[in-house]
């Protein structure tokens, strides 16, 4: 009887594990090629064209790098965890530095959102990005100019990138450790667990922190389903292992929608002729609107 118990516990947590990898899949991510990317076909060339030049000359300059990104819809994530997951991907910014700043607008969900780099957070805080939106975005937006909309973002945002010196460049923490002998139960629970949970996690907190909570949160779980101090112990540290090196590797082992995107460390235009991103990262830190 105390088995079937334990069983019942462990399938609802694989469901639950489902569930949160569907969730981290979500919509699709365009590759990043250009510094504008439209999915809605709203923009048109003279609009991208404008952007993308005044962008360029931008990050020539101050090295910030400004992305925007349209897409029909961000469902069934919120406009928050896919900008998060979107600036993941593209690592906007340089690495280390982490300056980057990307304006996203879901269309028909009628949500924008700009998610800012963590070295960007002392100049383009939560406050002045919320009136970037409500002051010179969504004005526009209401009336259905989107391009006037995007330009007026877009040029605010680089007014303040642009006025006051960048922070020191966030150290990101470096860690490893050995993974302990596991079975095969417990293999299923770090392909389960670890993948959506260390996507929705590392950009909120950083890798190593983000695997070390994953690690003691499933390590915790495991413990208490099968009433074994040592299965709780290895599972964690499995979790909080693959959890780093994943982080460290930059890929996934299966959301995003199949983009072949690969991040560059130079950033800029790179030896293929198209736009990367500079391995930066997002604090999580930005806004969100409506109209």
């Amino acid at each position: 009887m105390r088995w079937l118990m334990q069983w019942r516990v462990w399938a609802a947590a694989v469901l639950f594990g489902l569930a949160l990898y569907a969730g981290a899949a979500g919509v699709d991510i365009p590759p990043l090629k250009t510094r504008v990317t439209d999915s809605t076909g709203t923009l048109s060339a003279q609009n991208i064209a404008r952007l993308e030049q005044k962008l360029a000359a931008f990050e020539q300059e101050k090295g910030v790098q400004v992305a925007v990104l349209m897409v029909p819809t961000v469902q069934p994530e919120s406009i928050e965890e896919y900008a998060v997951r979107v600036f993941e991907r593209w690592k906007l910014g340089r690495k280390r530095v982490d300056d980057g700043v990307l304006l996203i607008v879901a269309k028909d969900d009628r949500k924008l959102r700009i998610e800012v780099g963590y070295g960007l957070e002392g100049v383009l805080n939560d406050a002045t990005a919320k009136r970037i939106i409500s002051d010179d975005i969504v004005p526009h937006f209401k009336h259905g100019d989107f391009a006037a909309g995007v330009d007026a973002g877009v040029s605010r945002i680089l007014r303040v990138a642009g006025g006051e010196p960048l922070p020191p460049p966030v150290q990101q923490g470096q860690g490893h450790s050995a993974p302990l002998p596991f079975d095969p139960m417990l293999l299923f629970a770090t392909f389960i667990f670890a993948n959506p949970l260390a996507r929705m996690l590392r950009p909120l907190t950083g890798r190593v922190p983000a695997a070390a909570l994953i690690g003691l949160a499933v390590g915790v779980g495991i413990g208490l389903v099968f009433a074994s101090l040592l299965a709780g112990l290895a599972a964690g540290v499995i979790i909080f292992v693959i959890s780093l090196l994943e982080g460290s590797s930059g890929g996934s082992w299966g959301g995003g929608g199949g983009d072949s995107w690969s991040s560059s460390n130079s950033g800029g235009f790179g030896g293929g002729g198209g736009f990367s991103g500079g391995g930066g990262s997002s604090g999580g830190g930005g806004a969100s609107g409506s109209w």
